[in-house]
């Protein structure tokens, strides 16, 4: 019988509807052999997702870091890392307290447009970690009743250009290959259709990137065969996953993007090349 895993999915750690016993449970009903929990910045979901798991499911180590270049989002995940990184857990300790600090100043532009009755503690209660983002403060906006929904929150104040948007610290993508590099992980780049900037993939399969993520919930064929030829010149390994965040993201479900386990153990081959060195 074929086994099958999902390696990019979200919890309520980050910006997902989802506890870590939910995505488990939901794995575990679409027939899942593997998972791994990529939130962002933070890695708080792992442990519990293990526990619920216990010896049902395979939960990788896993988590997906924004990086920046040449003002461009680049989204970098990372596999089968150690828990225990001390460069890991730094740049996610750095990367936290820049998101609380980012989100103290969109209220403050936000307070400044009239919007008094709102905190950062107030958002920080959407969150089980201090992974905190716009989306949290999209919802928060929503639940209030000052807009109608997330995309009215984003277009009207929360986006690039927007009256309350605030950059958003970013480690560069060499940065975050290197760090997981140290950490004994894999890096791989997510969602290269949505990124739209496959000129820069030469520049981080030199910088050591692994991987790439192909199989992505709507990708057409084209698209899948596309970035199959490019791991391939590049001899990069193969990745894929649903982008599940639970009800905050509708078009999606945990295992609608899944890849054969095989793409799994090729991963582990790679990590533990890294890790004896």
């Amino acid at each position: 019988m074929s086994k099958f895993a999902d390696l990019h999915i979200h919890t309520h750690f980050s910006d997902s509807t989802d506890s870590p016993e939910e995505v488990v449970a939901k794995a575990k009903k679409e027939g899942l052999c593997c998972i791994s929990i990529t939130d962002h910045d933070t890695i708080d979901a792992i442990i519990p997702a293990r526990a619920a798991a216990q010896n049902d499911l395979e939960v990788i180590t896993g988590v997906e870091l924004s990086t920046e270049i040449d003002g461009k989002d680049i989204h970098i995940l990372a596999y089968l890392f150690d828990l225990n990184s001390p460069e890991l857990l730094n740049v996610l300790q750095k990367a936290q307290e820049t998101r609380v600090k980012r989100v103290g100043l969109m209220i403050e532009k936000l307070q400044g447009l009239g919007f008094k009755n709102i905190s950062v503690d107030e958002v920080l209660s959407l969150s089980h970690s201090k992974s905190v983002g716009r989306p949290h403060l999209a919802f928060l906006l929503k639940q209030k009743g000052w807009v109608s929904s997330i995309y009215e929150a984003f277009n009207k104040y929360l986006g690039e250009n927007c009256p309350a948007y605030v950059p958003k610290y970013k480690l560069s993508p060499v940065d975050a290959i290197d760090v997981i590099r140290k950490s004994g992980g894999l890096s791989v780049l997510a969602h290269p259709i949505v990124t739209g900037k496959d000129e820069l993939i030469p520049q981080l399969v030199e910088a050591g990137l692994s991987g790439i993520e192909i199989y992505y919930p709507n990708y057409p064929e084209t698209a899948i065969n596309h970035y199959n030829k490019i791991a391939q010149k590049h001899n990069l390994l193969v990745t894929g996953g649903s982008d599940a965040h639970g009800a905050a993201k509708e078009n999606t479900y945990i295992g609608k993007a899944r890849i054969p386990y095989e793409y799994v153990e090729r991963l582990k081959d790679a990590a533990s090349k890294i890790k004896s060195r």
